[in-house]
């Protein structure tokens, strides 16, 4: 993994969707890599921000700007040439795209898109990672997990538009970069976890939210399972793909990221861990609503495909993912460091690793 991360050293790389959760820990592994970061994401106004916590804004080039725009996109890519593109810009909540299916169809799959057009018309671009999700499959909600050539479906709007990203990512390759210098992946990884998520209508804010008032947490699917990890797993995987499909364009293809058996745990077990880990009397009771939105109760990956192709393995369990997860948020409410803390994980998480 060092060695993946030594790849993007001096590297042109643009990120969208660089102000999300995902995408704030994106953005401090690849400032400490020391790339030329290019962030491109719809301004936030939200507080609290783990970008605007994650100390990366000066170091780095942070464009606000919506992938719906085409017009824009085609500025940045103009002015900034990047080599490597990780496209991670989505409106990601399953309910939200229930009260607004339009807006998470335009972000999602017009989104997308965009940025492949972009990079059809930018030949500095030799690696390009889109992010999608586990919620891509047609889900059966059978006991196995699923691999990388089961059907495409998705119930929702969310998990719809993210399987049409897939279907453009793969005309796009199809039909302009076959004969191009360029490779190009999409990576479908499992829910995520760990400090800094501020997002409605997920668990572990839930959780901190509980904390911060006092209250219970309430848990509306408990017996919904789930391929949880921490933030750092899918975030190091995308990085070794984006660098590893440079250097040898046969790797570039479909990849499930998620975490091994063991660690699909029901929200009830994972938000009991956490009860565990932070103490102080915490506890959760079932909300589950009587007329919500569709959503699965069981899903889980196989990830045999990148574990063979890569050597690539899962680092941190569901316990430790939890402790660290605890940590990230004990440092926030503190008033502490919070990239000192970010760097901490980061490097505990590489030192486990080698």
């Amino acid at each position: 993994m060092m060695s993946d991360l030594d790849f993007f050293k001096g590297k042109r790389v643009l990120l969208t969707g660089h102000t999300g959760f995902k995408g704030a820990w994106m953005s401090r592994v690849l400032v400490n890599a020391g790339a030329e970061l290019v962030g491109y994401s719809r301004c936030t106004k939200k507080d609290p921000s783990l970008f605007k916590l994650s100390g990366v804004l000066d170091k780095m080039v942070s464009i606000a700007g919506d992938v719906r725009d085409l017009e824009h996109l085609k500025q940045v890519f103009s002015e900034y040439r990047p080599e490597v593109v990780l496209h991670m810009a989505a409106q990601p909540i399953v309910r939200e795209s229930y009260v607004n299916p339009v807006c998470t169809y335009e972000t999602n799959v017009l989104g997308t898109v965009n940025v492949l057009e972009c990079i059809r018309l930018t030949d500095s671009v030799k690696s390009v990672l889109n992010v999608t999700t586990d919620k891509v499959y047609q889900n059966n909600e059978w006991a196995w997990g699923y691999r990388e050539n089961e059907p495409l479906d998705g119930y929702d709007p969310y998990s719809n538009s993210k399987s049409c990203s897939e279907l453009v990512t793969h005309s796009y390759v199809s039909s302009f970069f076959r004969d191009r210098d360029i490779a190009v992946s999409t990576a479908r990884a499992g829910n995520v976890i760990g400090g800094g998520d501020f997002a409605q209508d997920r668990i572990i804010p839930d959780c901190v939210r509980a904390v911060q008032n006092g209250t219970t947490i309430g848990v509306r699917n408990p017996y919904s399972t789930r391929p949880y990890q921490h933030v750092l797993e899918p975030v190091l995987a995308y990085l070794m793909i984006a660098a590893r499909q440079a250097e040898d364009h046969a790797l570039a293809g479909w990849y499930n990221v998620g975490p091994d058996d063991c660690d699909c745990v029901s929200t009830g077990e994972m938000v009991s861990l956490f009860c565990k880990k932070w103490g102080q009397g915490l506890t959760w009771e079932n909300r589950a609503e009587a007329n919500a939105p569709h959503e699965a109760n069981f899903l889980k990956l196989d990830c045999s495909k990148i574990k063979s192709v890569f050597g690539w393995r899962p680092r941190w369990h569901m316990e430790e993912t939890v402790e660290q997860t605890c940590a990230w948020t004990r440092v926030w409410l503190n008033g502490g460091d919070v990239p000192a803390e970010m760097d901490r994980e980061i490097n505990v998480f590489l030192e486990e690793e080698a």
